[in-house]
């Protein structure tokens, strides 16, 4: 990457201090980013499974969603463009969702809080842009704002609550998927690791000493964009622009469970939202492709793009795969048909020409431990 390439990166608002901490910075969905710090990835993310990581997401999008009218207004327009039940929301709790176009596929996955007066949204960064002028343009009874002043940190695993605790005592109330607002910190119970955990957004004005505070605790380290993706893939959570895009169904992405029940065939607002037509047949009747875990035969990992065979034929792909620290093995998710996509199914990689095999097996790879 050129040096005017480089500085046409946007900065994160706590950038020196991932400098100060060894951040290696590479780009990253328009970014600068750390990758890793002097623990490294395999060092990261073994101590978030054990410990708790700290980190910086600030590059995903934080939109505050104002009703002009009511919130029941709000929540039906919303429904018109996601298959979630937002209107059976409660307040202060949120929901996984996902953007759905008028063929079905997937725009954006996203977290959907309802704050009383209002909703925040969070989706991913790549998308932010894009999502914001497709929200703006659908939702006509609707303010919407992005938060440009206000950074996203993510505090994870078994540790996590008690080091947060030390700063905000009342997190230990809070439930997975719940939220709360301390004074001008927003926290919700979430993350994208399969551990307890939570993500905190705060005025940038006050992040570096924020996660400074948090990093000065025994058992917090910071942990890298590395991390992140070899947790996240450990968790069986599909990454967008990878496992999931504008041509993947939610069903076919294995997120049948993101479907309300109150947008389904027979339920309460069925229906209603884009691409219902195919996402309701699909639950019904099935889909060409799934999304399934994959454990490769020996050591050698198998990475995005490999091709999955069956016998000679090509028959799907692998969309994420790299070498799993808690199985000291590698692991890989990927489509395949659906007579294939039993568990114990064998299956062939074409690894750079040589046959290679695989087994299909259950998602997650490592268990999750929320607190419920």
């Amino acid at each position: 990457m050129s040096k005017q390439e480089n500085n046409a990166l946007l900065r994160l608002p706590s950038h020196d201090l991932h400098v100060e901490l060894g951040g290696k910075m590479v780009p990253f969905a328009g970014y600068n980013m750390p990758v890793q710090y002097p623990m490294g990835v395999m060092g990261e993310h073994l101590h978030t499974r054990a410990k708790a990581g700290l980190f910086d997401v600030s590059h995903m999008g934080q939109i505050l969603a104002y009703p002009t009218g009511d919130m029941e207004e709000l929540a039906l327009d919303l429904e018109r463009l996601m298959p979630i039940d937002v209107l059976g929301l409660a307040p202060m709790r949120q929901r996984y969702g996902v953007l759905t176009n008028d063929a079905g596929g997937i725009l954006d996955d996203l977290m959907i809080a309802h704050r009383g007066d209002h909703y925040l949204i969070v989706v991913n960064a790549a998308c932010k842009a894009a999502d914001f002028a497709h929200l703006q343009g659908q939702l006509t009874r609707a303010k919407l704002t992005m938060c440009s002043d206000r950074e996203l940190l993510a505090l994870q695993g078994p540790r996590a609550e008690a080091a947060l605790a030390q700063i905000i005592p009342d997190v230990v109330a809070m439930r997975f998927m719940d939220v709360a607002i301390f004074g001008d910190i927003w926290v919700s119970r979430s993350g994208y690791t399969g551990e307890d955990g939570f993500e905190i957004s705060i005025p940038n004005d006050q992040a570096s000493a924020f996660a400074r505070r948090l990093l000065s605790l025994p058992n917090v380290a910071p942990i890298g964009l590395g991390a992140r993706d070899s947790l996240r893939l450990e968790a069986g959570m599909p990454l967008y622009g990878h496992d999931i895009d504008a041509t993947t169904s939610p069903i076919e992405a294995g997120l049948s469970w993101a479907i309300s029940k109150a947008r389904r065939a027979g339920g309460a607002r069925a229906g209603g939202f884009a691409g219902a037509a195919r996402i309701i047949d699909e639950l019904s009747n099935g889909t060409s492709r799934l999304r399934v875990g994959l454990r490769p035969d020996g050591r050698a990992p198998m990475r995005e793009g490999v091709v999955l065979l069956d016998g000679d034929t090509p028959m799907g792909r692998i969309t994420s795969g790299g070498f799993s620290p808690s199985l000291n093995a590698p692991i890989a998710m990927g489509y395949v048909p659906p007579k294939l996509a039993e568990i114990g199914t064998q299956i062939i990689g074409d690894l750079r020409g040589k046959p290679n095999p695989l087994r299909v097996c259950a998602l997650p790879f490592h268990p999750t431990h929320y607190k419920r």
